[in-house]
């Protein structure tokens, strides 16, 4: 049987393409990548919703590369989006030469992102991954020269789509003709694409913050650098308090208000023994006094290690002035 390799994200567009792609009998099998900055559910749904095989690459530090460094630009925020795709693509080649497929498929459409989907950075990311040929596009096929499984009659151009630019009407049409009622938010996905998680990534990679769990924890909560260096984060909602609370360390200092309602606050990387910490201990409390219910001029926190509270001081909460001036996105 005829095979293919779908660079599957689950979103409108992918599951779309491949519902067209498997509706002239090939065989596809889905890649789905798993980065610190998407979530790989909706492609679990939607690979078992159409019955087809569904690969998961975790990326590494070859992929943080890109992100930090990207040789064809950001886009509006630290969206790294050609440099992302041609990384993607040439994993994609890799694993059609394994499985002997006859080509790659996106959902990708023409003009829908100005960045990435232009004819012309659409036409690089092919030339780029070494897919010259064999990348095919469905939903925007017949605006584009015919591919190499095209010609060969292996795929019906006929029988795909000529879509451009943002609007999603017929996809949305589409995919209610396929029986598929439950898919995701168009447009959605990746947050680098989102002004407060960029601008929260930029200042966090210049402090070196660059792991999996800080990336993480960039989503949660309010953020602070010190004039030390070190990192605040401080919850807004019980929801944060706990995913906050998961996420530390055992060199993070945790706070709570006692007596009154109010947020987790993590110091990040932070012993009282070691010099300097005690006074940035002192100002995350504050923080942590500053957004809890507590109105007094003096706040009790108790502050600890995860699991285990250690002592309580009385702090000031923080002024507006400190807040404006170390708040971080």
């Amino acid at each position: 049987m005829t095979k293919a390799i779908s660079l599957f994200s689950g979103g409108l567009d992918s599951t779309i393409a491949t519902q067209l792609i498997l509706d002239q009998g090939i065989k596809v099998i889905g890649l789905n990548f798993k980065t610190p900055f998407t979530e790989s559910c909706w492609a679990l749904k939607m690979a078992d919703k159409l019955e087809i095989e569904l690969r998961v690459i975790e990326t590494d530090e070859e992929y943080m590369k890109i992100v930090k460094e990207p040789e064809h630009g950001y886009g509006k925020n630290m969206n790294p989006c050609i440099d992302c795709k041609i990384f993607m693509l040439k994993k994609a080649k890799g694993l059609m030469n394994k499985e002997k497929a006859e080509f790659v498929f996106t959902g990708e459409v023409l003009g829908e992102r100005l960045m990435s989907q232009r004819k012309r950075q659409l036409e690089l990311t092919e030339r780029k991954s070494g897919l010259k040929g064999l990348l095919l596009r469905p939903l925007s096929a017949k605006l584009l020269d015919p591919t190499i499984s095209e010609k060969t009659g292996i795929v019906d151009r006929e029988k795909l789509l000529a879509l451009r630019g943002k609007r999603r009407k017929i996809q949305i049409k589409l995919i209610n003709e396929f029986g598929i009622k439950e898919y995701a938010t168009p447009a959605g996905g990746c947050r680098l694409t989102d002004p407060q998680f960029s601008k929260r990534l930029k200042e966090g990679l210049g402090h070196g913050e660059d792991d999996e769990i800080e990336i993480e924890l960039l989503r949660y909560g309010r953020h602070f650098r010190l004039f030390s260096g070190k990192k605040v984060v401080v919850g807004r909602h019980e929801e944060e308090n706990e995913t906050i609370s998961d996420l530390a360390r055992a060199d993070d200092l945790l706070f709570e208000v006692i007596g009154f309602s109010g947020p987790i606050t993590l110091l990040k990387d932070s012993r009282l023994k070691d010099p300097g910490n005690e006074k940035d201990a002192e100002i995350a409390a504050s923080l942590c006094a500053r957004y809890s219910d507590c109105k007094s001029d003096r706040v009790e926190v108790r502050m600890g290690w995860k699991g285990k509270w250690e002592k309580s001081i009385w702090v000031e909460p923080a002024k507006e002035k400190f807040i404006r001036k170390s708040r971080v996105g």
